[in-house]
């Protein structure tokens, strides 16, 4: 069992693609949610904005020194 999970031909291509999505999955979410909320209320759109910019610079800051 030990030998499994320390063997040298690992494959870690599935954690990076996981890591990538935690960081730009939800304000790419939030983006298009404000997009299409745009026409009716451009303040509420424009707090979704800064939520999905403050999200991309928050997950930048933590799940960037993860991969560091």
């Amino acid at each position: 069992m030990i030998q499994l999970l320390t063997s040298p031909n690992m494959n870690l291509d599935g954690l990076i693609y996981l890591i990538l999505a935690i960081m730009f999955g939800p304000a790419i979410l939030l983006a298009i949610i404000g997009f299409a909320v745009l026409k009716k209320s451009k303040k509420a759109a424009k707090v979704l904005f800064i939520l999905a910019a403050v999200y991309v610079i928050v997950s930048l800051g933590i799940c960037g020194s993860m991969m560091a």
